[in-house]
């Protein structure tokens, strides 16, 4: 029985390691997964300044549906950056990869002031939502400031 369980538990951890090992199975691909996240990132995050400067009406529901798709696609890109995906069709600077404490640093407050701008989001206020939006803004500026090719 031991045996039967010890079997089991290792091709289901051999079986959800095979993605993991195969999702980039070349730079190229590391690079493509990373622009993706961010572009539905930035699609979301564009309507909430939308609202949040006033040239859309403010509509509480969908600032915080989008609010809470930046929130869970600020998650994703990171994973993306891996070694050798620092070549080819990237706006990514070298910096990424030799100051990697600071650029995971970036990462990191960019991560934090998105889910305070989902908590604001879910207060249907506008005001609470216009000075999230402008933390995050200032986070993702100064993330592709540091981090991102002209």
């Amino acid at each position: 029985m031991k045996l039967l369980a010890s079997l089991t538990l290792a091709a289901v951890v051999s079986t959800l390691s095979v993605p993991a090992m195969a999702q980039f199975q070349k730079p190229e691909d590391a690079i493509k997964y990373r622009k993706a996240a961010m572009t539905v990132m930035a699609a979301h995050f564009g309507r909430i300044g939308a609202m949040a400067s006033e040239r859309v009406p403010f509509d509480a529901k969908v600032a915080a549906e989008n609010a809470a798709t930046v929130e869970f696609m600020s998650k994703l890109p990171w994973g993306g950056f891996i070694a050798g995906s620092d070549k080819g069709e990237t706006s990514a600077k070298p910096e990424i990869w030799t100051d990697g404490g600071k650029f995971r640093k970036a990462s990191e407050d960019m991560m934090a002031s998105v889910a305070l701008l989902n908590a604001a989001a879910k207060t249907g206020n506008l005001d609470n939502l216009k000075k999230a939006f402008g933390e995050s803004a200032r986070t993702c500026k100064a993330c592709h400031d540091s981090f991102r090719k002209e």
